[in-house]
């Protein structure tokens, strides 16, 4: 089952500076589906026609051979055809408006998870239980923890919709789980590539190598003081020469010199090492040369997680926090440890949801203050490394059950065919259901963008009815003709044509009419039904110009 892919140039790619995890997750999926993806044809929805160059353009770079349809603003409708559209964002509740102008059962939506505490994201989310969203919609959630946060979301607006205003239907979309995925051959080193990296980073070989992959942000992903204070535990207690790779990107000086400075306090024993995640041959360069990999995120900008997967594809043992999408990757004594986390109950951060949403605080001074309070157990997290330390063996045993749990259920190989199965059943959903059929009436309800006759019918002083009797202003046809022709060529009506008759409409109304004034209904009898009601307005336009007249 195919759909139609949603496509911004820079939600599928990592070339940017500023790299994020959409970025990331973006740009694999896209590999991934032009790879995996079973349908003989591309269909994709743009709004910028450059957007579609550049996609054709990537296609080539690729080599993807592929028949490509494209979809803009003006074409929509054509996404009947393949009656689904993936938008990568949780945004859809616009874009369900957007289909209420054709009929609500006509395609799908199915927008994806990111980071859901921005207030963009969160808003996105509740947007959807006052847009017309339907059940054979979905907003695919990258982990169990994420969708448990979209529900308690949803739950929240429901109950101020039912309690404000006297709800009664309210209808959500799917949330099935569907985690992010890898190219797990990606992430297959050599001896070779690993002796290569040790040697350039002028190492023992019997230094154990610690690995922190993706944006170095204390406040957005994960603080790192946990981690720098476990390593320098686990170092003292076990005589390990360790070597903290830090592979990512700091945003600003202040925030890298937060970094050399905590690390100096708190890990004073163990050498670290910055490489820039931007690069790929460094990127490759600290996959290859790794022996563990940490992350101790504590931020709820967190979701998912894809770094962990790309170590256990590496082979690479890891040691994680017990936080969200991460225990739905990692299995504890089997591919790393999992190390317990902890935070405040219910009700006692209140004082910061009000300051975000009274934008007091930015979402990074948000995201910032909210994991302060989120605890990583040091002492859980420093046993782990010293067992890993120790043993070259159990390293290598959970490398090797990594890999293969990489391999089995985060390869791209395996998650498109779980999209794509679940588009079929959005589909079959939306043709099977009762409510399908009577929202295929319910076309133009879009209450923000009401059909503007109707929204401001108290401006004028009339409104043209079919019984209301037209005539000419001349006084034979000819004289109109050549007067409507030289109208029609000013700059200030010609722009309009796009949403006017054709000229050979004109000139059977004017014949009509020329036979005196009469209903205007009676004008159009000539024409194609399907063509009468854009005509028929299309008089008031003919008046406008002073080539018909109201008789009566």
């Amino acid at each position: 089952m195919s759909a139609c892919l949603f496509y911004h140039p820079d939600g599928y790619t990592t070339a940017g500076k500023n790299i994020m995890g959409r970025h990331v997750a973006g740009e694999s999926f896209l590999r991934g589906y032009l790879r995996y993806g079973t349908s003989a044809e591309l269909w994709i929805h743009v709004v910028d026609p450059e957007h579609a160059k550049q996609f054709r353009a990537h296609l080539e770079n690729v080599g993807v051979i592929k028949s490509t349809h494209f979809i803009d603003h003006a074409s929509l409708g054509r996404l009947a055809m393949p009656g689904s559209l993936f938008y990568p964002s949780p945004g859809i509740g616009g874009l369900a408006l957007k289909r209420s102008l054709f009929g609500h059962n006509l395609w799908s939506l199915c927008g994806i998870t990111h980071t859901t505490c921005s207030a963009g994201a969160m808003d996105s989310i509740i947007q959807m239980m006052v847009s017309p969203i339907q059940s054979w919609d979905a907003l695919i959630c990258t982990s169990e923890a994420v969708k448990g946060n979209v529900g308690r979301l949803l739950d929240s607006q429901e109950e101020f919709l039912r309690s404000h205003l006297g709800a009664t239907r309210i209808v959500r979309p799917q949330l099935p789980v569907i985690p992010l995925g890898i190219h797990a051959h990606d992430f297959a080193f050599s001896e070779a590539m690993r002796a290569e990296a040790r040697a350039s980073w002028k190492i023992k070989s019997s230094t154990v190598v610690v690995m922190f992959m993706g944006r170095l942000s204390f406040h957005a992903k994960a603080h790192p003081l946990g981690s720098y204070q476990a390593l320098e535990l686990a170092a003292q207690k076990t005589g390990t020469s360790v070597l903290l790779v830090e592979c990512g990107w700091h945003a600003n000086d202040a925030i890298s010199g937060a970094f050399a400075e905590a690390a100096q306090v708190a890990s004073p024993h163990i050498k670290v090492l910055n490489l820039d995640g931007r690069d790929p041959h460094q990127r490759s360069q600290a996959w290859a040369g790794a022996d563990v990999f940490v992350s101790l995120s504590d931020s709820i900008q967190e979701t998912f997680g894809i770094t962990p997967i790309e170590a256990m594809a590496a082979g690479i043992p890891v040691v994680v926090s017990d936080w969200n999408g991460y225990r739905d990757t990692v299995r504890h004594g089997k591919d790393g440890f999992l190390i317990p986390t902890l935070m405040p109950p219910s009700g006692l951060g209140w004082d910061l949801a009000q300051r975000h949403a009274l934008e007091t605080d930015t979402y990074d001074q948000y995201c910032g203050y909210t994991c302060s309070f989120v605890a990583v157990e040091v002492d859980a997290a420093a046993a782990a490394f010293a067992r890993l330390f120790q043993s070259p063996a159990l390293r290598r045993q959970m490398g090797q059950q990594g890999r293969l749990r990489a391999q089995e259920l985060f390869d791209w190989r395996t998650i498109i065919p779980r999209y794509e199965q679940l588009w079929q059943e959005l589909a079959e959903r939306r043709t099977s259901s009762a409510t399908s059929q009577e929202s295929a009436k319910s076309s133009g309800s879009w209450p923000a963008r009401m059909d503007p006759f109707k929204a401001f019918a108290g401006y004028p002083s009339a409104v043209l009815k079919p019984q209301t009797r037209v005539g000419l202003v001349d006084t034979d046809i000819k004289s109109s003709m050549k007067r409507y022709h030289e109208l029609a060529s000013l700059a200030m009506v010609a722009f309009a044509l796009r949403v006017l008759p054709t000229h050979e409409e004109i000139a059977a109304i004017l014949a009509a009419a020329a036979h005196g004034p009469q209903p205007a209904h009676q004008l159009l009898a000539t024409l194609p039904l399907e063509r009468r009601a854009l005509v028929f307005r299309s008089l008031v336009w003919l008046i406008k110009l002073h080539l018909l007249r109201v008789a009566d």
